[in-house]
């Protein structure tokens, strides 16, 4: 326990420099001119050569050259090129230094591989001084700044123990918003926020970027369970040489979207094991198997894949290492990927046939080091190669320590082709990734991932990746587009051999044989003892039975019923999976007629044979091409479709050149309709609904769901799946994909249903509501005093939104108070009844919209802030304080406003009828801000007043607005007499959405500030602090209470205001 601030500050720094690496010499109160200086002093130890510095130590012009390239580079994602690049290079003014006076030098400033004492220095700056842009504003001090080789990389903020982790990000996103990295602080790659019992660390988005909280990791053992306590975390985290790794080896700058990102732990493990691996490989020995890495879709495998192979190519032990995945997903987005990954001295080679692959297989460059090739063209290379040169330059590739990873391996086609990449590569070693590793229950040609691979290197599944968040849950709806005692009927006639006329009238053997069929299951099941697989309605459908003009209207009928809410009105994007391409193509042609709104499209294999069916296939891809081509005014055509291809992803991904797409409707693309193509291996945040019209099973379910389970955000907080054939039978390959793929440990796999968010919501209501009425504010009008309330209410209160949220997406409307809910497949097991059920949401609009209104009033007092050590004391979520509350239910205020009126008008206002006309209206105003309630009730004592006459047409919150804007305009008119300013100036800054880094741009503040009158400001500053105050200390009140005055509207100097 920590509660001081301090205490733990000390006790962290006490670990690092005992038992983690770091100097035990610590730099306290350092300013950015101190830490200049103590890198041109590094800087100039590590460079005393000859070729270099030529023992003359760095001039301030010098360090000014290192600063400006810092400056001009300004992103977190070049200057983590900068940092890892090793050398820069400055021209030498230091006259001393004849040699190379006048000339370029190269500088060594960083190592990753360098981990040692003597080799790398790693200080500690405790309490660091953050430059402030104001000569007079306060200095701004930072927690701990971790320094490698005199560069500030990872700043950590602490709270003690009483104070929620979310706080100390909440306080590195704030020195951000005030543009405290700029300069050498502009260097710091990874933040680290922490409290004894918590750690989250995440990458610095750079002055352009969004803190997301989605992105704070939480740091994990190799098991996948999370590390919490203080000591483990500066053991494991930021010791030496993890620290050093860290930013040498497990950030990324990630080209492809401009963003830093840091590896996860999980992906840290699997990125060490297969390198150590390869370290402890015997290459002599022919067929070795690497083993596989176990990584649910979506926990970022393409970058664990890069970084496993950028951390072998960088160890030097093995020759080649080549990426293999399969040649659509290559098409589309992981070349890409891969080569937005590398640094600017990588080069990451692409292939463009056979020939291509050979030279590069063959070729000793450091250049050809990282190949990327689809495993089609690998496995056609023993056929191309057989006989003559091409059989030499195998054997040539033959000599070189080869490592081949392998993406999405649980394909069938990969273990077809890996038996002849291996008869043609011997004494290669393999590496697989996979989120769905194919194990005995679902084993293709009687082989599983490890009987190809070997060993599970690391494993982390979907609950895993649920759990963390690090990937969204699922929620799937089973929809049926035909009635089933319908289906089981006509199957019970069918087999009985009988007409659905003559049931009344079947023999004894029809009887036995129709009510056999009327009592089976609608999906199959598999004996537990025998093994033996017992059919279920479904299995005896025909094959055609969803092939039907009214299965797919339904189907049709069902997107559009659902499009608007799912897709938040086409913010997000949608898959839609059909079973074959001619079925593609005849949910294109009736989408394109039913769902004109949207904007849609298909994707499959575009080859064309000579089989049946090849016209029809032909025209509907020519229908496509050419709607796409018009719609979005391009120029593909069939032999082009694999570019079509490429630019269907970049638009579903929003990545280049589409990264503005959401601000552009014209060129979103809503609906993809596909056949297997991007049901795997594809990523786009942006999507968050499958509809699936085919029946998928084992690992083809986790990786189609997996399309839909990107974080994106408070939007979309997880991914929707309605799924519409035999779907009993999908229903039933569901629940196996996931007692296969969780470890029988589905946490949090599907989300909640609409029950049981609405239950949940009702309570958390009811929680909200006691707290309030134990405060005696049963209407909500305002917060409650006590500190410790407050914190429970933003706690609930943001449990509470979330609850809507997801039951928004699921049908819950403001409008609809009660909920028939039917029962579900499974409900009995759960421990429900099974039976229909009605729950009544006791919560309106206008009750959550006021209690919205007081959660944004949250914002601590001054005397509050102070008396939490600086800290906030309610952990403030911020994008719930964007709920829009201006509306909240108007229309009820004004009617309760003009029955009071009326009835003032008629009994006087001392009549009991009037008196309760007045508690009904002052009941209403609970969902007012504190501020309109205060001018609400001044309006009405001026109408009591009779000083004010109500005008036809004009509601109360008109009035409202006008006596604000009234009341705001006589504070800037006070304000500027008290000081004597230009009262246009103050206006116009009023005016501007202004923050403290921008209050100051093109001169504006200084300009406001230099009309001050300071004897006025004199006076009025010694009047309220009743002592007399030198110059220096005037001038920096004026400073301060004019960014007050104008950053925060509540802000008054203690001026007169207008009484009620």
């Amino acid at each position: 326990m920590f509660n001081s601030e301090a205490e733990f500050e000390a006790a962290l720094i006490k670990k690092l420099t005992d038992e983690c690496g770091w100097d035990k010499k610590i730099l306290r109160n350092y300013s950015e001119k101190d830490l200049i200086k103590n890198w041109a002093d590094i800087l100039f130890q590590n460079n005393r050569q000859i070729d270099r510095l030529n023992d003359y130590p760095l001039t301030e012009g010098e360090m000014g050259q290192i600063l400006e390239q810092i400056k001009s580079l300004r992103t977190p994602v070049k200057l983590n090129g900068f940092i890892n690049g090793g050398s820069i290079l400055i021209k030498r003014d230091n006259e001393d230094d004849k040699a190379h006076f006048g000339k370029e030098i190269s500088l060594k400033i960083y190592d990753r591989k360098e981990i040692a004492a003597g080799k790398s220095r790693y200080q500690i700056v405790e309490q660091p001084q953050f430059p402030v842009h104001s000569d007079i504003k306060s200095q701004r001090r930072g927690d701990l700044l971790l320094l490698i080789n005199g560069m500030p990389v990872i700043h950590i903020e602490l709270k003690n123990t009483n104070v929620p982790v979310s706080q100390a990000c909440y306080q590195i996103q704030k020195y951000a918003g005030e543009g405290i990295y700029t300069g050498i602080y502009s260097l710091v790659q990874i933040f680290v926020a922490m409290n004894p019992e918590e750690t989250r660390y995440f990458a610095n988005p750079g002055p352009e970027g969004k803190f997301n909280p989605d992105f704070y990791f939480h740091w994990a053992d190799f098991n996948n369970n999370p590390i919490n306590d203080w000591k483990r975390i500066a053991t494991s985290f930021l010791s030496i040489p993890m620290a050093h790794q860290l930013i040498g080896f497990y950030t990324v700058a990630d080209d492809t979207d401009g963003v830093l990102k840091v590896m996860r732990s999980y992906q840290y493990y699997a990125a060490n094991a297969i390198s150590d691996r390869v370290s402890k490989t015997k290459w002599d020995e022919p067929r070795q198997r690497g083993g596989y890495v176990w990584h649910t879709t979506g926990s970022g495998k393409t970058l664990t894949s890069f970084k496993s192979a950028q951390l072998i190519a960088a160890s030097r032990d093995a020759d080649k290492v080549i990426f293999l995945m399969d040649r659509i997903e290559l098409g589309t987005q992981s070349l890409r990927e891969y080569q937005g990954f590398a640094a600017d001295d990588e080069s990451i080679q692409a292939t463009e046939n056979t020939t291509d692959l050979l030279h590069k297989l063959r070729s000793d460059s450091a250049n050809d080091t990282l190949i990327v090739t689809s495993i089609q063209k690998m496995s056609r290379i023993s056929k191309d190669a057989r006989g003559g040169a091409m059989s030499d330059a195998i054997d040539h590739i033959n000599t070189k320590r080869m490592v081949f990873i392998i993406d999405e391996c649980h394909r069938s086609t990969f273990g077809e082709m890996m038996l002849t990449i291996r008869q043609t590569f011997p004494r290669a070693i393999f590496f697989g990734f996979t989120g769905t590793p194919i194990q005995e229950e679902n084993q293709k040609k009687q082989n599983t991932t490890t009987s190809i691979f070997g060993d599970e290197l690391h494993r982390y599944s979907i609950a895993d990746g649920i759990r963390d968040k690090n990937v969204l849950g699922f929620d799937p709806y089973m929809v049926l587009t035909y009635k089933e005692s319908d289906l089981r009927q006509a199957v019970a006639e069918e087999k009985a051999h009988v007409r659905h006329e003559d049931v009344k009238n079947m023999t004894d053997v029809q009887k036995e044989k129709y009510y056999a069929f009327m009592q089976l299951p609608m999906a199959g099941t598999k004996d537990p003892i025998s093994g033996k697989f017992e059919k279920g309605i479904e299995d005896y459908l025909p094959a055609d039975q969803y092939r039907r003009q009214a299965h797919q209207m339904m189907v049709v009928q069902d997107i559009r019923e659902h499009w608007p809410i799912l897709s938040h009105n086409s913010k997000f994007h949608a898959l839609f999976a059909t079973s074959s391409i001619n079925e593609a193509i005849e949910y294109y042609r009736l989408m394109k007629k039913e769902l004109p709104e949207l904007k849609i499209t298909a994707l499959f294999d575009s080859n064309i044979d000579n089989n049946a069916g090849a016209n029809y296939k032909e025209d509907g891809l020519e229908e496509i091409v050419r709607d796409y081509n018009e719609r979005y005014h391009q120029d593909f055509t069939i032999p082009t479709f694999s570019l079509m291809k490429k630019d269907i992803a970049a638009r579903l991904a929003h990545k280049q050149p589409y990264t503005r797409i959401d601000l552009d409707k014209k060129e979103q693309l809503d609906l993809l309709i596909v056949v297997d193509q991007m049901l795997t291996g594809f990523d786009s945040k942006w999507i968050n609904t499958l509809y699936l019209d085919k029946l998928l099973e084992y690992e083809r379910v986790i990786q189609a769901f997996s399309r839909t389970n990107r974080l994106f955000g408070p939007d979309k907080p997880f991914g929707t799946i309605r799924y519409y054939r035999y779907p009993n039978t999908q229903r039933k390959n569901v629940e196996d994909a996931v007692k296969l793929y969780s470890g029988d440990r589905p946490f949090g796999l599907f989300v909640d249903k609409l029950k049981d968010n609405l239950r949940n919501l009702n309570n958390t209501y009811q929680d909200i509501q006691q707290l309030f009425i134990n405060a005696d504010i049963p209407d909500f009008s305002h917060l409650p005093d006590e500190i410790p309330v407050k914190q429970k209410f933003a706690k609930l209160f943001k449990q509470m939104n979330e609850y809507i949220e997801a039951a928004e997406l699921q049908g819950f409307t403001w409008d609809k108070r009660s909920y028939l809910i039917e029962p579900e497949a499974g409900d009995e097991a759960e421990g429900d009844t099974g039976e229909e059920t009605v729950i009544d949401v006791q919560l309106d609009e206008r009750d959550f919209k006021t209690m919205a209104q007081r959660y944004k009033e949250l914002a601590p007092t001054k005397e509050e802030t102070e008396a939490a050590g600086s800290d906030l004391p309610y952990e403030i979520d911020g994008y719930l304080t964007t709920i829009d509350t201006e509306m909240i239910d108007s229309e009820y205020m004004n009617s309760r406003f003009e029955k009071w009126i009326k009835e003032l008008n008629l009994s006087g206002p001392n009549a009991e009828i009037t008196k309760r006309a007045e508690a009904e209206l002052h009941s209403s105003f609970a969902s007012l801000t504190q501020d309109e309630q205060k001018y609400a009730n001044i309006f009405l004592h001026d109408i009591q007043r009779g000083d004010v006459k109500v005008e036809p047409g004009k509601s109360l919150r008109d009035y409202i607005t006008e006596y604000m804007a009234r009341a705001d305009s006589d504070r800037i008119h006070r304000f500027s007499e008290t000081f004597g300013l230009d009262e246009e100036k103050l206006r116009g800054l009023k005016e501007m959405t202004l923050t403290e880094g921008n209050i100051n741009e093109y001169g504006r503040f200084d300009a406001l500030k230099e009309t001050v009158d300071k004897g006025k400001a004199k006076a009025y500053f010694e009047k309220h602090e009743g002592r007399r105050l030198p110059p220096p200390k005037v001038t920096i009140k004026i400073d301060s209470a004019l960014r007050d005055f104008i950053l925060d509207d509540k802000c008054d100097p203690d001026i007169e205001e207008p009484e009620e």
